[in-house]
């Protein structure tokens, strides 16, 4: 079944809404990564998306060493007593001398362990003697406290995936291999359109009828964060002809266009109409709350993401349904999101027949968390999303009990 939808809006209005499950589908199956690769150096890979496969070329760590400051012996010498005379002194970055047979080694962490030791004993767990010498606990078993070679990482061993997205832990772990570049995908461009007559820019007195224009800087930062090379067209005045041009314009210099507004069914809104006309709408319309204008398109050859014009439906539409498919776009590696239940704290009879995703921060102070709404729900307030720890996620046509347990997505996770 085609979900492609013509310019007629009273023709598209009449069709059913999208699930957001289904909204989701299509997206990730009609994502194809579209970026090339380059090499970097690790200084400058942080956030970015590794575009190979990177195998170990040495173990980690490289040699059995000691997990502890202490005494280095060999087990089978406590039969002959617990005290031993200390024959060398090895710490991390000296090549140590084989053990001496009934003597132990001061030893301390990190340092390569000598041939002939076998157990590493805490220097707390040791009594020092008059003459140089250490007395050790009875009961010492091989292996104690000695970290292995390999035993983070065997040589030729998967290191990481390509589609990896790169932070500390992962460029540390390349770093650790003596890996000083890496592949990594190229920066997805992204054009982002909004549209309306009554936008100004911040810095610009308004006039009577006019708001700043928030939704740039919102999904400005947004795909900044997840790692895009993204550029802005101020404002589209709000008419066909402006908003064709700008659409071209846009879809010539991207590889992915965004806009916000101009996609709803009122006589000012001619988004959806001019991309029909450069391209296709292949959906519109998404049974979630807030964010049911959603659509979904191709402007020329570019793909193309019509978001709501109000701006926390403009974000949650964004964190719901785009971070995914821009992923994709990206060549980065897909993760379901992270669900778990938590508690309402509050109770709420209205319903909707579409899925909601209310904004909602929780209180941690008792051993569960419990939401509590973190303010108004009105589509077009932003500024709950600054106090808003998360979606609580409530299916069509179902109240908010106070004390039941629904859906939660921790909003932090969704851009890495």
């Amino acid at each position: 079944m085609s979900h492609a939808c013509g310019c007629d809006s009273h023709a598209t209005t009449r069709r059913p809404l999208l699930s957001v499950q289904e909204a989701q589908d299509i997206l990730a199956d009609q994502a194809r990564c579209l970026v090339g690769t380059e090499t970097v150096p690790l200084a400058e890979a942080q956030g970015r998306t590794l575009a190979e496969f990177i195998t170990a070329p040495i173990a980690i760590p490289p040699h059995d060493n000691s997990a502890m400051d202490g005494y280095g012996l060999n087990s089978q010498d406590l039969a002959r007593g617990l005290t031993f005379p200390v024959s060398q002194r090895v710490a991390a970055g000296q090549v140590p001398e084989r053990l001496l047979p009934g003597s132990c080694v001061r030893i301390f962490t990190g340092a390569p362990i000598p041939e002939g030791v076998d157990v590493v004993v805490p220097q707390e767990r040791v009594t020092r003697l008059a003459d140089g010498g250490v007395q050790v606990p009875a009961g010492l078993q091989p292996g104690g406290n000695i970290r292995l070679a390999g035993e983070d990482v065997r040589a030729g061993a998967l290191l990481l995936q390509t589609g990896a997205r790169l932070e500390g832990a992962e460029i540390g772990l390349l770093a650790s291999q003596g890996i000083p570049a890496v592949p990594v995908r190229q920066r997805l461009r992204v054009q982002v359109l909004t549209t309306g007559d009554e936008l100004v820019q911040p810095g610009q007195p308004l006039q009577p009828g006019q708001i700043y224009n928030s939704n740039q800087y919102t999904l400005m930062a947004a795909l900044q964060r997840l790692g895009c090379d993204v550029s802005c067209r101020h404002w589209v005045a709000d008419s066909f002809d402006n908003t064709r041009e700008a659409l071209a314009a846009a879809a010539d210099q991207a590889h992915l266009v965004i806009s916000t507004g101009g996609v709803s069914v009122g006589e000012e809104d001619h988004v959806r109409s001019a991309v029909a006309e450069l391209g296709e709408v292949r959906f519109w319309g998404v049974a979630m709350k807030p964010g049911k204008p959603f659509t979904f398109g191709q402007v020329l050859d570019t793909p193309f993401i019509g978001l709501p014009g109000n701006p926390m439906a403009a974000l949650v539409t964004f964190e719901v349904l785009v971070i995914d498919y821009v992923r994709r776009l990206m060549g980065r590696q897909t993760r379901p999101l992270m669900h778990f239940p938590v508690e309402s704290g509050f109770t709420r009879e209205r319903t909707t027949p579409r899925q909601e995703y209310l904004r909602v921060r929780l209180d941690c102070a008792d051993f569960e968390p419990v939401a509590h709404l973190a303010g108004s729900q009105s589509s077009g307030v932003l500024s709950v999303a600054t106090l808003a720890d998360g979606y609580l996620v409530v299916a069509p046509n179902q109240p908010v009990v106070k004390g039941e347990r629904y859906g939660f997505i921790p909003r932090p996770q969704l851009y890495f």
